[in-house]
């Protein structure tokens, strides 16, 4: 009993669960929006299932491909998939369970789900490969999240509304964008090992302003999401809380790089959950 405890333990750390809380609000968002209100236990169910087996993938993914590099990395090098805790072969075994769940959760869905679902495996697997020769990773990082309210608008709908690209593009530049002040720690290390991330090609300021300007366009495609959706005051005011936050977490980064942790979980943690509790009020859930 204590070493499942500890093996479930061991495996939280690898996948770092809690960093869901940036993805499956914005899923239930579009799910809440699709649907005009509540969307039913079922589609829940499936959505959290789905939603998690699929963040699941592409952590062991990154955690496979990067062992190497994690190993050389003091922040990293005592993370489960460097440190002996699990092997490679157990990576590759946890990544292909968690892909045919992903996939059977599409499946149980519908059949624009299930089709979509092996792209998005794809795009999910990617990040890994693109930050070795491009600094747009933290791009296809973006997209990776920005895939969530797409998701969920088909699980709901079968279909693709203009809204839940208005919403997954804003997703995509939110992410990107504390994903570069997240980097900021490797900076150094990611420079002495030849990494493509924009902190080490460009250095903090241009960083900075890099993702001042795609929270920006975060919020600018919020509130196109807002519009095209045709949602009402609660949700413009989610809007504008978004906003607020993200201001607070560039203020805190600009004035201690210490500090880089407590804004890109806490903030953001709190922004989804905000986001989505305004979304449901505006659709009439309580």
């Amino acid at each position: 009993m204590v070493s499942i405890a500890k093996w479930f333990r061991d495996f939280n750390e690898l996948i770092m669960f809690q960093h869901s809380v940036f993805s499956l609000p914005f899923i239930f968002i579009a799910m809440i929006v699709a649907a005009g209100g509540w969307f039913g236990w079922y589609l829940l169910l499936l959505g959290v299932l789905a939603a998690v087996s699929a963040r699941n993938f592409a952590m062991l993914v990154n955690r496979y491909l990067d062992r190497d590099i994690d190993a050389l990395n003091p922040r990293t090098r005592t993370r489960p998939s460097v440190d002996g805790r699990f092997s490679a072969t157990h990576l590759r075994i946890l990544i292909l369970i968690n892909a045919l769940i992903f996939v059977a959760t599409a499946y149980a869905i519908n059949d624009l789900a299930f089709w979509l679902s092996f792209p998005i495996l794809a795009v999910l697997g990617g990040y890994s490969w693109f930050k070795r020769f491009s600094e747009m990773a933290h791009l296809v990082l973006g997209l990776s999240l920005g895939l969530a309210p797409i998701a969920g608008a088909v699980a709901v709908e079968g279909a693709i509304p203009m809204w839940s690209v208005m919403l997954a593009v804003a997703v995509m530049f939110w992410v990107a964008g504390f994903d570069l002040l997240y980097s900021l720690q490797d900076m150094d290390f990611d420079r002495e090992q030849g990494l493509f991330s924009i902190p080490s090609r460009y250095g903090s300021e241009c960083t900075m302003f890099l993702a001042r300007l795609l929270h920006a366009l975060a919020v600018l495609f919020w509130s196109f999401f807002t519009a095209t959706a045709g949602l009402g005051v609660f949700a413009w005011l989610a809007v504008v809380a978004a906003a607020a936050m993200l201001a607070y977490e560039h203020r805190i980064v600009s004035r201690d790089f210490s500090k880089i942790d407590h804004a890109f979980f806490t903030v953001n943690g709190y922004l989804g959950f905000v986001y989505l509790f305004l979304v449901a009020i505006d659709r009439g859930i309580s």
